[in-house]
């Protein structure tokens, strides 16, 4: 797979893929149960994913996305069971927001692609998913229960996954340690805050971010609710308020 993909084992039954050699450095993650495998988020679909997950698990397995957004869908094609939020179908339908053209460069952008891949036959991925999911809903693994959260802000149908027997928060793009977006006309900042409320309420024992850095702690997801609620204050968590960095992290508003 020319080293594309990096497998870190978090315990003996959850997994990150890691893809480093790309500017985003997106991460994906395995949750096997005892029945059935979760993967959250598949990737830009740059090489085929679905040949490194079946590696770590001989369970049917079910994709779901944070987001539609292509560094989270590319490899959903390898995986025809996949779940998806009402908010986002349409960008399963040929209405994401942003042309082939744009998604194309930052496909390219700053990073060690594989030999031969070519970028002019690189598609946004789209379907019909098997499930619609919705605000705590939950996801039956067998021994294994993850809940889903819907936590709009950076998109509309933004999912963050929370399984409460590990204390395991996996956040998509809503957290992470570099510069959250939240200037796109889909984002929301005021969705956006009400979202980080939701998680920082919970008792998170571990944060698994879409992108970057894994070394982060629970503890981000109250340093971002305030820094979120003192922008509100200031009457500056809206779009084009600028970007604000709070050492480890930032937002671009």
């Amino acid at each position: 797979m020319d080293d594309w993909f990096t497998i870190d084992s978090i315990d003996k039954k959850t997994y990150v893929i890691s893809e480093y050699r790309h500017w985003e450095e997106t991460h994906c993650y395995l949750l096997n149960g005892d029945t059935q495998s979760l993967l959250i988020d598949t990737e830009l679909g740059i090489l085929n994913i679905y040949d490194e997950v079946i590696k770590y698990t001989d369970k049917p397995i079910t994709a779901v996305a944070t987001h539609i957004y292509w560094d989270h869908i590319g490899g959903h094609k390898y995986f025809p069971d996949f779940y998806a939020h009402a908010a986002e179908l349409d960008w399963l339908n040929g209405k994401f927001p942003l042309s082939m053209e744009t998604i194309r460069e930052m496909v390219v952008d700053r990073c060690d692609l594989p030999d031969g891949f070519d970028v002019g036959s690189y598609e946004f991925f789209q379907g019909t998913p098997t499930r619609i999911v919705a605000d705590h809903d939950m996801i039956d693994l067998g021994g294994r229960q993850i809940e889903v959260l819907h936590t709009p802000g950076h998109s509309p149908g933004h999912l963050c996954f929370w399984e409460k027997e590990t204390g395991y928060l996996f956040t998509g793009d809503l957290v992470y340690k570099d510069v959250l977006f939240a200037y796109y006309p889909s984002t929301d900042p005021e969705a956006y805050l009400t979202s980080l409320k939701k998680v920082a309420s919970l008792p998170v024992k571990r944060v698994f971010p879409a992108h970057h850095s894994l070394d982060i702690q629970p503890e981000i997801l109250i340093r971002m609710r305030k820094a979120f609620e003192e922008l509100e204050e200031n009457g500056k968590l809206c779009h084009g308020s600028g970007t604000f960095n709070y050492g480890d992290w930032g937002v671009w508003l």
